[in-house]
């Protein structure tokens, strides 16, 4: 027994087929001071809600020690116009010099919200 069959053939395509991959688009992220600012606000609404029992449960959720979070929490001691300031911070350009945590201390050392002020923009500007 014999079958016989005629199969399509497409054209072969003189052209390879490239894939082109999308422009990559970089995605910057907020400077992390904002980000700490920000989880500084989320922990103290945490706390205020009962969420969370208190700052050392919170320690312990977060597998760092109490220390840190204090040091997270005192950024919340800010004025309210640098806090402000901080969160609406633009993704930083490469080669700019971040602010940061650390270099708010000094800032934080100061109870005065006018003095907070003085101090803040003087480290702003450099």
């Amino acid at each position: 027994m014999k079958i016989e069959y005629t199969l399509e053939s497409h054209p072969r395509r003189d052209v390879k087929t490239e894939i082109v991959s999308p422009q990559s688009t970089v995605r910057r992220r907020p400077p992390r001071v904002t980000c700490l600012l920000a989880l500084a606000h989320r922990f103290e609404q945490l706390v205020r809600t009962g969420e969370v029992k208190d700052y050392a449960d919170l320690a312990r959720l977060g597998r760092v020690s109490r220390a840190r979070v204090s040091q997270l929490l005192k950024l919340l001691t800010l004025a309210p116009s640098i806090q402000e300031q901080i969160l609406d911070l633009p993704p930083r350009q490469p080669g700019e010099k971040p602010i940061t945590e650390r270099h708010l201390r000094t800032v934080l050392g100061e109870p005065r919200w006018d003095r907070q002020r003085i101090l803040f923009n003087r480290m702003w500007r450099g």
